[in-house]
């Protein structure tokens, strides 16, 4: 099969691109490639923000899939130097990303070629449907690991769009690896295959006219009004997880100070720990 022309071509700063391709009638496929593990870096969400415009706002509506060019990672979820350097990066940057895929006006679906951690499967929950390679490749949310607290948008996304509220404990709380046959059956994605099996199922549930009476997208900002309201009162969401944290101090402070008085109860007492 000789190589499908791209409808366009966007640079990743410095060394990445998105390139887009129609594998069949209005199947916009956006495949990017921004070395190693296309971490979301500010450059890479303006950039994939972009394109999504270009297509709603110069191509027949349609159906919008995206994944990558590096066959071992979809996405390895946020470049920490950017995410946190500027407190501008979660309003300017990663949010506007996942309201836009989150309320798009065409159905989306991520095709998770290879790993998916933390940010990566997020942006991937921000699609309508996912598929994944069935034989590379994890989702994981590993923020236990490496001591990252959940925001707000970041933990009402799965709230809202797994099935089974257990499996995003274990997600959340074991840090578990989901492979592709595991992630399908917890519901963490809609089918498996490449390419050829995500054109079957849009063939199939009819996908590519389903954005033709103009309110997709408005349905969408229905169904997940939460997580929208959390992407765009980032404020808020960053105001409820301090709260809770100076909660959490106040709470802690009391603890101690209960403990210690039972510990000075005990030394009169003559007892030892």
């Amino acid at each position: 099969m000789p190589p499908i022309p791209p409808l366009f071509k966007l640079p990743i700063e410095p060394k990445g691109n998105i390139t887009c391709t129609q594998p069949s009638q209005r199947v916009y496929l956006l495949t990017f490639d921004s070395a190693p593990d296309n971490r979301l870096t500010p450059e890479f969400c303006a950039t994939l923000v972009l394109a999504l415009d270009i297509l709603d706002r110069r191509f027949e509506k349609g159906i919008v899939v995206t994944t990558s060019a590096i066959p071992k990672f979809y996405s390895n979820g946020l470049d920490f130097e950017s995410a946190f350097k500027s407190k501008s990066f979660f309003p300017d940057s990663l949010y506007p990303l996942w309201r836009r895929l989150l309320t798009y006006p065409m159905p989306t679906i991520a095709l998770i070629n290879g790993h998916a951690f933390a940010a990566g499967i997020m942006t991937a929950m921000m699609h309508d449907y996912r598929f994944m390679n069935p034989h590379r490749g994890f989702l994981c949310l590993n923020e236990l690991e490496f001591g990252a607290s959940l925001k707000a948008p970041m933990s009402s996304i799965f709230r809202q769009k797994l099935p089974n509220p257990g499996t995003y404990r274990t997600m959340v709380l074991e840090a578990k690896r989901f492979n592709a046959l595991e992630a399908l059956e917890e519901g963490i994605v809609d089918g498996l295959g490449m390419v050829p099996e995500v054109l079957k199922f849009a063939q199939e549930m009819a996908l590519v006219d389903k954005a033709k009476s103009g309110v997709y997208g408005q349905l969408k900002a229905e169904m997940w009004r939460e997580t929208v309201a959390y992407l765009e009162d980032h404020v808020r969401s960053e105001e409820i997880i301090q709260e809770r944290m100076q909660e959490e101090e106040r709470l802690q402070e009391r603890k101690e100070k209960k403990v210690a008085e039972w510990e000075k109860t005990k030394d009169h007492n003559g007892a030892k720990l």
